[in-house]
């Protein structure tokens, strides 16, 4: 079964995205923080949320890349049916991975510090998550892909410097190695957390 380390809450941050007219990479996160205080700090049940939130996400994040990057190697030894299962079950698991952490970030206060273009196809955004009462204060840098400047794409937060993508295919790369190379215990581990 799968570990998954604290920090995976995180990935909460990435559904606070929304579709929005193409601007400067730093204003596209403000506006996302924004959209999203609004809806955290909403009265509507969880279960609401996580939806509009999923929704968000499934249009602004390339879960598909960060999906097939998390598979490093091994996703040359797909066939078209693996393939699609993989995305399908790391989809599920992405959005499940931060939703569950709905309850204890309701209202994340999230400020743009510096935008770095590093070449015509990313920007780094770095923001600072602010202290509250029970966690410190937090850097976090979004990498976002502009190639298309009409519909910019997250691929990876780095939390403290550490990669979320690099994390996930860490482990993903264990799990596959401690099982002879078999993807399907892969697959089988993203599927019970999926349903617990």
């Amino acid at each position: 079964m799968i570990k998954f380390k604290f920090f995976y809450f995180f990935f909460l941050i990435l559904f606070l995205l929304k579709p929005l007219e193409a601007k400067e990479p730093s204003e596209l996160i403000n506006e996302i923080v924004n959209e999203a205080s609004i809806i955290l700090s909403s009265s509507d049940p969880v279960e609401s949320k996580i939806i509009r939130l999923n929704n968000i996400a499934e249009l602004n994040v390339d879960i598909n890349g960060i999906g097939m990057y998390t598979l490093g190697k091994y996703r040359k030894d797909l066939n078209e049916d693996q393939k699609i299962k993989y995305k399908k079950l790391f989809k599920s698991f992405f959005l499940k991975s931060f939703s569950s952490r709905l309850v204890d970030y309701s209202d994340p206060k999230i400020n743009v510090v510096s935008e770095k273009k590093i070449n015509d196809k990313y920007t780094i955004v770095n923001t600072i998550l602010e202290a509250t009462s029970k966690n410190p204060e937090i850097k976090i840098d979004w990498r976002i892909y502009t190639k298309n400047p009409e519909r910019p794409l997250i691929r990876d937060l780095y939390i403290e410097g550490l990669s979320l993508a690099r994390i996930h295919k860490e482990e993903f790369k264990s799990i596959i190695e401690n099982n002879n190379g078999d993807i399907n215990y892969l697959f089988k581990s993203l599927e019970e957390f999926i349903i617990k």
